[in-house]
């Protein structure tokens, strides 16, 4: 390998090109031999994730979960062979389940061979979960970025709660590499605006300038100056005009560290699938193999054995593992023995710190929860959920979030004295993510990512704009909270603009995310209790604005069915019912109201309260008696209703089953003419319950 040329990698030595061209030659083996992927952006942004990896990231490949470790985020998830490489020649360790790091590689050659195959650990995108090392997964544009302001924020209320004098306990950074496809998405303006609002000075975003997007070059669609853009957005910005230049990289890393008020940008001229002959700047390079030919050419041009497969040289692996493997356990065993000492002089921050890593809650989280009298008025489940949040978040020091400028309105505001503000200049806990939904979102998977356990909130008509990182917070199993109020045609006035119809079956959709929709007060205080027990699930509570009724628990079901997903909040005489009324959330007591009537009139009626579908699901599936218990299959007159679309509800009701719902957009007038209008009444209830028994 002697042969290599220096000079296509500026300043720097043999050993040094050498371990970079490995990165490509990985990053071009894989995608040829999958036939499949992108082999453009790790070519050309090899020499940055080497020297980033390999000079600046504070990570310990032993243990890729040192909790003060430097978070690495690829935002441009389609360069996933850049990471995997990195992951491979670093030496990175596998973690399973348990939090235990295993003495085998994250990622093997073997794994690399595989790159974006069935149930390989190098998929086609980064992700979280699968594969020890990578911080968050990435693939849809601006959501790594997002996430990576996330993760900043964490830190900053890490180092606020947890470090004294004498022991910083943390102190990292986060760095994400993103493309022009990031910068033309409109969350990566969203979160960087709110970055340097904050002055998140530990945040560093890498932006590969590199003009290609999968339509060709840049000039087609963006023209913006993105240095004087973040200038303008607070951010520090400084240029790198040849990716191959390892001396001006340094002194970009260097401004980095430097900076103290300020988040950083560094764009980074490169030549996307730098070194291939006949692709370089093309789509070609960018979103397909290069070719078999094209190939041996490159590797000619890095002086490479031009028909060698997945060659690590002898020396690269030992070149990184003295590199960013001896200053990875130099900084990790000194936190690990500050730790120690950390851990006497204040126990109980530590024993907080040491729950926070592991998901579980602190020692009495649900003490002083309220128990809610029965109460035709009732209140509305926005109000209820505000008062049990506050009360879980005094016992939980690590709840914390905000809302999308709603906080008044969905009542998320933590009032405890000492709550306070996250700002640029104080780590309080309670967020304000500005009009920025989409960017509150990612922002809070990246805070989850970081161990804090983060709520956002907003009017459920909005849960649109944040869609694809509640879905990324399901697809990674991390355990974000969503507040989404104002839940139905019960904002009234407002009209079908913020009058929620298709939102509650589109989240009921997503694997893995439970949907939590409780019927008054005391379900509202039960559904917070299972959302706080959540490990690896992402929760939605979908409250209302107008009053509900608390329903008086000693005539009928107590509220705790709710950790069943459904139950019998109202029986017929004797258990035994011919025909069912089902209902989530506000129209739960409009099912009670008819029962009465129906039970009045000889007619054996159950109502049946189902706040989460999910949960009734996996209850089900783990207790398969309790469905026939709850909705018996002899019984198929069956009525459900709910102030939303009625997709889904066939699955409950059957084919002889009537479905009270929304079946258009709804309109703008007082809530008591719209329900008129819809056909949410009491009358309504009670006469599709007959018509279902004359079947």
């Amino acid at each position: 390998m002697s042969g290599t040329p220096v000079h296509t990698i500026r300043h720097e030595d043999p050993m040094t090109v050498l371990a970079i061209n490995t990165i490509r030659t990985l990053s071009m083996d894989a995608v040829q031999a999958a036939n499949s992927g992108h082999p453009g952006t790790p070519m050309a942004l090899a020499p940055v994730g080497y020297a980033l990896w390999q000079r600046h990231l504070r990570f310990d490949p032993a243990d890729p979960l040192w909790p003060d470790r430097d978070r690495f985020v690829l935002s441009a998830g389609h360069a996933s062979m850049l990471l995997y490489s990195l992951l491979h020649l670093t030496g990175v360790k596998a973690v399973n389940a348990k939090y235990e790091t295993l003495g085998t590689p994250t990622v093997s050659l073997d794994d690399i061979k595989k790159f974006r195959q069935i149930d390989s650990k190098t998929p086609g995108h980064p992700e979280y979960r699968l594969t020890s090392g990578i911080e968050t997964t990435t693939g849809p544009l601006g959501q790594g970025v997002a996430n990576s302001v996330g993760m900043a924020i964490a830190e900053r209320w890490l180092s606020d709660h947890f470090n004294r004098p004498g022991h910083d306990l943390f102190t990292y950074r986060t760095f994400a590499v993103c493309g022009d496809g990031d910068m033309m998405e409109g969350i990566s303006t969203e979160a960087a605006s709110l970055a340097g609002h904050l002055k998140l000075s530990n945040l560093c975003w890498i932006y590969d300038n590199n003009r290609i997007t999968i339509e060709g070059h840049t000039d087609l669609a963006f023209s913006e100056d993105v240095a004087t853009k973040y200038i303008g957005l607070g951010w520090n910005v400084t240029r790198v005009s040849d990716a191959n230049d390892m001396s001006l990289l340094e002194r970009a890393f260097a401004v980095f560290d430097a900076t103290h008020d300020r988040p950083t940008l560094i764009i980074v001229d490169s030549i996307i699938g730098y070194g291939a002959p006949n692709k370089a700047d093309t789509h070609g390079a960018h979103g397909e193999p290069l070719g078999e030919e094209e190939i041996r050419l490159t590797k000619k041009g890095y002086g490479w054995p031009e028909d060698a497969k997945f060659l690590v040289p002898d020396g690269v692996r030992a070149h990184f593992d003295a590199g960013i493997g001896k200053r990875g356990k130099g900084l990790r065993d000194a936190w690990i023995a500050n730790l120690a000492k950390y851990r006497a002089e204040h126990p109980d921050l530590a024993d907080q710190l040491d729950r926070m890593q592991k998901r579980e809650l602190p020692e009495g989280w649900d003490k002083g929860l309220p128990t809610y009298p029965a109460d035709k008025k009732g209140k509305a489940s926005r109000d209820s959920g505000g008062e049990v949040l506050n009360v879980l978040a005094k016992n939980i020091p690590w709840l914390m979030g905000g809302a999308a400028d709603l906080a008044p309105s969905t009542k998320t505001r933590l009032t405890f004295a000492d709550a306070g503000d996250m700002s640029a200049t104080h780590a309080g806990r309670n967020f304000h993510f500005g009009i920025r939904e989409h960017a509150m979102g990612a922002i809070l998977n990246g805070l989850s990512l970081c161990k804090i356990r983060p709520f956002g909130a907003g009017f459920l008509i909005f849960s649109d704009y944040g869609k694809t990182p509640i879905r990324l917070a399901a697809i990674m199993e991390i355990p974000v909270i969503y507040v989404f109020t104002h839940d139905s045609i019960g904002v009234g006035e407002d009209g079908p603009t913020h009058q929620p119809i298709e939102q509650l079956v589109s989240l009921r959709a997503v694997p893995g995310l439970i949907v939590l929709r409780p019927c008054d007060a005391n379900e509202v205080v039960e559904a917070w209790k299972v959302v706080m027990r959540m490990k690896h699930e992402p929760c939605c509570l979908i409250l209302s604005r107008q009053a509900l009724p608390t329903l008086d628990r000693t005539k009928y079901a107590s509220a705790e069915g709710v950790t069943r997903g459904a139950y019998v909040l109202a029986d017929a005489p004797g258990g035994k019912p011919e025909v069912l009324l089902l209902g989530t959330g506000s129209e739960v007591s409009l099912c009670i109201d008819a029962h009465e009537q129906l039970v009045a009139a000889g007619i054996r009626s159950r109502v049946v309260s189902m706040p989460s579908w999910e949960i009734f699901e996996h209850y089900c599936n783990e207790h398969p008696e309790y469905r026939e218990q709850v909705l018996p299959a002899a019984v198929t007159a069956r009525v459900s209703v709910e102030q939303a679309s009625t997709f889904g509800w066939g699955e409950y009701v059957g084919h002889q089953g009537r479905r009270i719902g929304m079946k258009s957009f709804g309109a703008s007038a007082p809530l008591k003419e719209l329900q008129k209008k819809f056909g949410f009444s009491v009358e309504a209830v009670v006469e599709a319950a007959k018509a279902t028994l004359k079947k």
